[in-house]
């Protein structure tokens, strides 16, 4: 139910209006009475309503005036001017409050019940519009962190599956431009925490790192961690101070979740999809010129030489966990991509019969359509739709030997809705039309 707000100094200005409302639109609005401008802005306020009709001409703060106050509030909210005059420079002053509609007393029933029909309609529309848009937000939210990691995995090693690296930065508007790649190593066996600590610890970063600025975090490998992070618009310089102090505030960050030092690695400033691996690579190399108590590395420092003061982790088990760690990445990919495969296969053979696109398949693995395609048909060797219709006439064959149902029961029980259809399907896969498939074997 919505709630109309009806402002007029004249009582029975106000009753006749809530009659018609009533009588033509019953069980449809609250309806709420203002006596005056003040009344109005003031219930308002309080009760929120969806749409205002407002007499221009009322003691004390004018009906304009009192549009002005609850648009202040009521962004949203439609509203309309009502006046014994017929004179519209009222409605030229009210439209840049928003007011599209104006009616002059005395309105007709027909009138007034079509200009609220058409308001309800109005806000229906919007309400699921912003339905539409809070749900598009919340897969976003929720795909985002995937989406990064993706992108941030074909940054750190060569590419396991075909990705499109420019979608997915376009995606994620995050232009490859002027980036430093910085690596975060952990002591320790990276088995030695919990999937939920690791989880909790990736989750701190990566709200560490977006509060200060664009960037993508991919998750925790092995012993480390990525953070491609893009210089400030505003700092034109090498920004390498910023970064170092960035490095710095991550270490106190881990150092007070997990109680132990990390160290951190500092790739030069890169741009392009082949700049910002090299950036890895360095930040990779930089975060093993550390102490055990882990310190901050810049590898443009180590080009320069000035590496004083900086003990130098030279031995295979300190920089061991880069080999490790790259390993890692490549078995955890293709480990990504055959669960992804598995899984949208396991749905095609449970949904075949229905009205199954690749777009629910692409939706049930939280993956791009478009990207989901290429991979399926790489990982397969197959489209997705000739995946489909192989699994389709499977069945079909498997029901026509079982001679249980007509050749039309069998079309519709594996997806088709058109017999004939099915018929030309079934003959280009299998060689014969359904009806001398049964006669063969039967």
């Amino acid at each position: 139910m919505y709630r109309l707000l009806i402002a007029d100094d004249e009582a029975l200005e106000r009753e006749g209006l809530e009659l018609i409302v009533r009588r033509q639109l019953p069980d449809t609005f609250e309806i709420l009475h203002a006596e005056n401008g003040r009344q109005a802005i003031e219930l308002a306020e309080e009760r929120r309503p969806h749409i205002v009709f407002m007499d221009v001409q009322m003691p004390g703060i004018q009906g304009i005036d009192a549009l002005k106050e609850i648009r202040k509030t009521l962004p949203e909210a439609k509203f309309v001017l009502v006046t014994a005059y017929d004179s519209f420079a009222y409605a030229r002053e009210a439209m840049p409050l928003g007011v599209r509609e104006y009616i002059v007393k005395p309105a007709g029933r027909e009138q007034i019940a079509a200009l609220l029909s058409k308001l309800v309609d109005e806000l229906e529309r919007e309400k699921g519009l912003r339905a539409e848009q809070l749900e598009l937000k919340n897969r976003v939210s929720t795909l985002q962190p995937i989406v990064e990691n993706e992108l941030a995995l074909t940054l750190m090693v060569d590419q396991v599956l075909d990705a499109d690296i420019g979608q997915l930065s376009e995606w994620l508007d995050f232009p490859l431009e002027d980036c430093r790649c910085i690596v975060t190593a952990f002591p320790g066996s990276p088995d030695s925490a919990s999937a939920a600590d690791r989880r909790s610890l990736f989750e701190t970063i990566r709200r560490f790192a977006k509060s200060h600025g664009p960037c993508i975090v991919s998750s925790i490998l092995e012993h480390h961690l990525a953070i491609f992070l893009r210089r400030p618009a505003s700092n034109a310089g090498e920004w390498k101070e910023e970064a170092v102090r960035f490095a710095e505030r991550l270490r106190e960050t881990v150092r007070a979740q997990t109680g132990r030092e990390p160290s951190v690695g500092i790739g030069s400033l890169r741009s392009g999809a082949e700049g910002l691996r090299n950036s890895y690579f360095e930040a990779v190399f930089a975060s093993t010129f550390s102490s055990r108590d882990g310190e901050v590395c810049l590898f443009d420092d180590l080009k320069q030489g000035k590496t004083e003061g900086l003990p130098i982790g030279s031995s295979a088990e300190e920089r061991g966990y880069v080999l490790s760690a790259l390993i890692r990445i490549r078995e955890l990919r293709e480990e990504q991509t055959s669960s992804v495969i598995d899984r949208s296969k396991a749905y095609i053979r449970q949904r075949f019969a229905e009205e199954l696109s690749l777009e629910d398949v692409a939706n049930h693995v939280h993956l791009n359509p478009f990207y989901f395609s290429k991979v399926f048909k790489q990982h397969v060797g197959e489209t997705f739709i000739d995946y489909l219709t192989g699994v389709r006439i499977d069945k079909a064959k498997q029901l026509i030997e079982e001679d249980r149902l007509s050749l039309k029961e069998v079309c519709y029980e594996v997806g088709y809705k058109d017999p004939n259809y099915f018929s030309r399907v079934f003959k280009k896969v299998t060689g014969v039309a359904p009806s001398e498939y049964r006669t063969r074997n039967i």
